[in-house]
């Protein structure tokens, strides 16, 4: 099924952590080409704390066998060896964020996984890239498609083209 993650580093060399998140990513036994890669865009940080850097954000699609809960847990490996702690708090800067979107037309109200991504629809930062990939896809619970949400979205925050290919 089609799968997607967002991707995010403020942290340290911020372009090679997002590259090394979407290697290891292609790297994992379930996922299966294509992989589509949005552009990515540096984006003002959103609820972190104070003089928190830029973010730089994308989005990957692949195709994916499997158990989405046990991508989630093969998702947190990749955080974690890539520097980032199962005891970060939340919403502060990090060297990587990789956050599940969605897998196919799955929806689970889990508490550790809910799909598709509870808040995927308010957030310009991984809607401008979602749409690079997928404009046309509706989601599951949603009834417009991913470009005219990013259309009727209102959040003011800037999300910047910073490269194509990556």
């Amino acid at each position: 099924m089609r799968t997607a993650v967002a991707l995010g580093s403020n942290l340290g060399d911020r372009l090679e952590n997002i590259r090394a998140a979407r290697s290891a990513i292609l790297r994992l036994s379930n996922v299966k080409p294509p992989m589509l890669s949005s552009a990515i865009y540096e984006t003002e940080p959103v609820d972190c704390e104070p003089e928190a850097t830029k973010f730089l954000n994308a989005v990957v699609e692949f195709d994916y066998e499997g158990d989405p809960a046990r991508l989630l847990d093969d998702l947190i490996r990749i955080e974690e060896a890539l520097g980032r702690g199962r005891d970060h708090p939340k919403n502060v800067s990090r060297t990587v964020d990789i956050d599940l979107l969605y897998c196919g037309a799955r929806k689970i109200e889990g508490q550790a996984l809910q799909l598709p991504h509870p808040r995927l629809h308010l957030r310009k930062f991984v809607l401008q890239p979602l749409a690079d990939i997928r404009r046309g896809l509706v989601l599951p619970r949603q009834a417009k498609t991913v470009g005219q949400l990013l259309e009727k979205l209102k959040e003011s925050t800037a999300v910047v083209r910073f490269m194509v290919n990556w």
